[in-house]
């Protein structure tokens, strides 16, 4: 008779494996914004933490379902941002299929793992029908999904907030006729920075909306997070969808003691947060090296600084261990 006890001893620690492997969706389930928390499936604060890819036009080769799960899996990542590239050339207003390939592939990766994910239009620029026409696609295409979040302008500029605002407003209306519940991420001026005008005249009319701030901890100090807290009191909800430790221009010395000034703020407040960025540019912001492949399997000396800095707080928020 062969023995029983060590066939069920093995049977455990393997479940006890699979459960090892977080699966933020299933868990979380639909999200939802109840006044300034982004709340998940049992009206619980939820916060996100995650990586942005670059640009799509300019690092394609990142954009897989391989690199998905790789950043899932080891980095710990609940969310990742899905950058379409707006505005230079090869962007997605010359070469529109290919780009959708790109964004889809790593939002096809996110549903398989189980993480969200943001699709996010990477402009500085108004595109407002080119806008409408690719979130009315992706509404109608991943709507049913839990996992998406949508974000309708990245950056904008020099733009008021009042076009800022009736711009996002057509793009909400376009998401909203196919998809009546996923998050949607609204920019503001200034490169996201002019969230006291937000504070003082929201979007109205419609739900599960959040608002945009991006910080770069050695240029924005106490005075974006002072703005942050403003909107806060007013119960607006605030997502962070671009970060990193060095200056605005990405690139220099990281600033460590700003940056955890940042991560402790948003800790503090609940705020959902994305790191920038899975590219292998020469500058301080782009998180991986040469080396790195396309598909993940990054080990330690594929990482710069950053990277390696971005992997440890997202383990450490997602209870990983080394």
């Amino acid at each position: 008779m062969k023995p029983i006890i060590p066939v069920l001893l093995i049977l455990v620690i393997s479940l006890s494996n699979c459960n090892l492997m977080a699966q933020p969706v299933e868990e979380h389930g639909q999200l939802a914004v109840e006044g300034k928390y982004l709340v998940d499936k049992n009206e619980k604060p939820i916060m996100l933490s995650g990586v942005s890819y670059g640009w799509h036009n300019w690092w394609p080769r990142f954009y897989n379902e391989e690199s998905v799960a790789w950043l899932a899996e080891d980095w710990g990542c609940n969310v990742v941002r899905a950058a379409l590239g707006v505005g230079p050339d090869s962007s997605y207003l010359d070469r529109k299929k290919w780009s959708k390939e790109k964004i889809e592939a790593v939002v096809n990766g996110a549903i398989k793992n189980d993480i969200y994910v943001i699709i996010d239009w990477h402009s500085h620029e108004f595109h407002q029908q080119e806008a409408i026409e690719f979130f009315s696609e992706m509404a109608q295409k991943y709507g049913d999904y839990p996992h998406v979040i949508y974000e309708i302008f990245n950056e904008p500029v020099r733009d008021s907030w009042e076009k800022v605002k009736a711009y996002s407003v057509e793009v909400i209306k376009a998401i909203r006729e196919h998809d009546p519940d996923n998050i949607i991420l609204v920019g503001n001026p200034h490169w996201d920075q002019d969230i006291h005008l937000v504070a003082d005249s929201p979007i109205e009319g419609f739900d599960n909306l959040m608002y945009t701030v991006h910080f770069y901890a050695a240029t924005h100090k106490q005075e974006l997070r002072d703005r942050c807290q403003y909107a806060l009191d007013k119960n607006i909800p605030v997502f962070i969808s671009e970060s990193a430790g060095m200056a605005a221009n990405g690139d220099g010395p990281i600033n460590y003691k700003e940056w955890h000034k940042w991560i402790d703020f948003m800790k503090e407040n609940k705020i959902s947060w994305v790191s920038w960025s899975i590219a292998d540019k020469d500058e301080t912001c782009s998180m991986l090296q040469k080396s790195a492949a396309d598909k993940g399997n990054w080990k330690k000396e594929d990482l710069k600084e950053s990277g390696i800095k971005t992997r440890e707080l997202l383990r450490e928020m997602a209870g990983l261990k080394e």
